[in-house]
């Protein structure tokens, strides 16, 4: 959505929360992880996005909203999705070792192709 890798899902779990159903694996780091980092890139804070999202009617008015107050380049977005993308790095060892618990918490020890956070997301939400 606007060139942007996470905002859709971003907005989704604004929208869940706004309705008191995001679910409570989601909480802990609403507005963090991802969502931070979405935020970090397009120079917002997560109660300003929470408010555009919540006076919108649909997504079509959050991505114009994303249009107008967020002025990032193609390179930047290019950056953040590659950065998402390669998350997280093999030399970090403390969110490489979350990544191993979030496996087994959710019962994917075994997959062995599940080296990045995007991926635990897709496996486990059922898309691989």
């Amino acid at each position: 959505m606007c060139g942007w890798m996470h905002l859709p899902r971003y907005i989704d779990k604004i929208r869940l929360h706004l309705a008191g159903k995001l679910h409570a694996d989601y909480q802990p780091n609403f507005g963090k992880g991802f969502d931070g980092a979405w935020l970090k890139a397009a120079g917002l804070n997560h109660e300003s996005f929470i408010e555009a999202v919540q006076g919108s009617l649909c997504d079509g008015q959050v991505a114009d909203w994303v249009a107008k107050n967020v002025k990032a380049s193609a390179d930047d977005k290019r950056a953040h999705a590659a950065g998402m993308l390669e998350y997280p790095k093999a030399g970090d060892q403390a969110m490489n070792d979350r990544l191993v618990q979030r496996k087994q918490q959710a019962g994917l020890p075994h997959r062995s192709e599940i080296t990045t956070f995007i991926d635990f997301i897709d496996a486990d939400e059922g898309r691989i």
